[in-house]
Parts: C-alpha cells; structure tokens; sequence
C-alpha cells in the first residue's frame, strides 16, 4: 500500500500527545508535514516533519492526502470544511464541531468530494470501555437497566486556556462529554430522550466543569453520564446492572497517561491496565453464580489509525464515520437544552 502522507493541524496538548505518536506508529501513514507556531516543539518530537505556519501550505499540497485537525473546537467546521474543498481526507479531534448544522454541511461535503470524513473518538478503544462492552454483548449481565459512567477530574483552579474560557464549544460537556455520550451510544444506540444538568461550580470558572446526563430509552434502560472537576477522590468508572448481575469499574484506560511518559504502540505492555482495577461481577448466568473479576481488555488508540489508513485505501469500513459523530452532537444539543429548561428533550 503507497504510504498516506498526513499533515497535521496544531501541535497543542492533543496533536502531539493523542495524534502524532500514533501516527508515527501506523504503517501506511507518513506524518510529513505539521500547521504551527512552535516549531522547535514540533522538531523535537518529528524531526522528520515540515513545519509551515500558514494553512493554505497545507491545502496546497497535492502529497498531503489527509488532513487531521487538533485545534480549538471552534475552527474545526471552518478548518473541515476547507480541507474536503481541497480534496483532502480529514480526521476531526472531538467535539466534531459545535452543532448539528455544522455536521449536516461537512458530512455533505466530504459525500460531495468523495472524500472520508472522521471523528477521533479514541476512548472506544480504551481498556476499561472495551472490557465493560465486551461483557454487555456476551450477556453476562442480561439485559442492561442501568448504565452509569464517570469521567471525573479534580482540578479546583481554572486554567487560562481557551476550553475554560467564555468562547463556543468551550466547557466540560464538550470537552469530556462526547467521550461518554459516545461511548453510550455505541453500547444502546440513540435514546428517547435526554435530562441535563449543567453547572459552573469553581468560583472562577467561565464555562460549566460539571455535567450530569440521563439518557432515556424506551426499554426502561437509563444511561447516567457524569463528569466533574471536583472529584478528589474518583468512585467507579462504570457501574452497569443488569437482569442477571452487576459490573463494576475503577480506573482508567492507562494509554493516556503512557503518552505522556512517551511511551508509543508496540512498547511492552501498551494500553495494559494494573490488575488491581480489573472489574468486579456479581452476576448469574444460565444457573451458574459468578463472582469475582475479569481480565481487563488492552486498549488500543492505534486501532483507529489502522483501520483509518485501510479505509483510505479502500479496503476497510471507515473506524469513527461522520454521521456517528454527528449522533454526538445531537445528545449535546439535546442536553444544552435542557439544561437552559429544566427538562427533559425527546428526541
């Protein structure tokens, strides 16, 4: 297979830490050319690469085959929606833009072109998400009635960047959230209806740094999504109960905090979770009581990649599809509603 050559918008915390050490890893993607103002930054991780300050070097390179955007939430549809009108593949970090009209116009835009359009959902292919999916679909649980998600931080100052201040698609519930509502609908599909509370709670914060979701289905199933700031000390990860028995998860997927140590894909023991928060199952299956743990699954951010590039080629269904992500946006929309109402949206 030629080699897909990428080129990479932004080089903040998430294009150099999420993105381009798995690029780097992938065989078929070459990461050959990088959008920023920082440029030592850039030259110290990919010594390789071309660093160019303006997007237009970009667009008008006929080599780049796609195009991945790590910038603030704001420019993703402008920064999109010019690379699908360059001819470009592109890979949009979460949130995928800030509503659905955005997501209507890209998604047909990029079937306009032909080209793929895409949206780094990477935590479905975390550990601990992949254990709890792998147990819903081999029904040791039963049928699932209450499914609860954490994703829980504690950091009481407000941090001057550009996701805590006043601006569109800033906050807790467009940074954190897509990964859970994400992640739910993967598991349940689209729910009925969607209850939010959304709170500022740092004295000094801008924008909300807590979200509580209910999604509703019409099968009695709720699906409780929650994320904070103030959480100093973390409760379960997951908590899923179901007809037979119940799962219950602490810790997180460990890839994130192995990126930081720059630890890369294929390093021993990539994406493998300390035993100590392998989840514990209470549960009943065909007469047989099980109670215990499970092995954790090992997560895998490459995988995206992988399947991505085998995409491109024609040779794979695409990893994250748009219209995936825009089912994203739809949960977002729902809950900013009712969240400035006080009630519950039907779908």
């Amino acid at each position: 297979m030629q080699p897909i050559h990428v080129g990479l918008i932004g080089f903040g915390f998430s294009g150099s830490t999420f993105h381009a050490p798995i690029i780097t890893q992938v065989p078929g993607l070459k990461l050959t050319k990088v959008v920023s103002s920082n440029p030592d930054k850039v030259k110290h991780q990919l010594p390789e690469a071309e660093v160019v300050s303006e997007l237009e070097q970009l667009w008008s390179d006929p080599t780049i085959e796609l195009v991945v955007i790590t910038t603030p939430n704001e420019t993703h549809f402008p920064y999109a929606k010019r690379a699908l009108l360059s001819g470009k593949h592109v890979v949009v970090e979460k949130p995928f833009v800030i509503d659905v009209a955005e997501a209507d116009e890209l998604i047909a835009l990029a079937e306009k072109q032909n080209r793929i359009l895409s949206v780094y959902h990477n935590r479905r292919f975390d550990s601990d998400f992949l254990t709890v999916k792998q147990a819903i679909k081999q029904g040791l649980l039963g049928d699932i009635y209450t499914y609860e998600a954490h994703y829980d931080r504690y950091r009481p100052e407000v941090r001057n960047r550009w996701r805590e201040q006043d601006v569109p698609g800033a906050g807790l519930l467009y940074d954190l959230g897509p990964h859970l509502i994400d992640q739910a609908l993967q598991l349940f599909g689209m729910p009925q209806t969607v209850y939010a509370d959304l709170l500022i709670q740092r004295p000094q914060a801008q924008v909300n740094d807590y979200f509580h979701l209910i999604l509703g289905y019409e099968s009695g199933l709720r699906a409780i999504l929650h994320g904070s700031c103030l959480v100093k000390s973390a409760g379960p990860r997951y908590q899923v109960h179901g007809g037979l028995g119940s799962l219950i998860k602490h810790g997180m997927d460990p890839q994130e905090d192995m990126l930081k140590l720059g630890m890369k894909p294929g390093d021993p023991g990539w994406g493998q979770e300390d035993a100590h928060f392998q989840a514990s199952i209470d549960t009943t299956v065909q007469g047989v009581e099980i109670q215990g743990t499970i092995p954790t699954l090992t997560g895998s951010y490459e995988t995206y990649y992988q399947q991505l590039a085998q995409a491109i080629r024609g040779l794979a269904a695409i990893p994250v599809p748009a219209q995936e992500a825009r089912m994203v946006m739809q949960i977002i929309s729902a809950a900013l509603q009712s969240a400035n109402k006080g009630t519950v949206i039907k779908i």
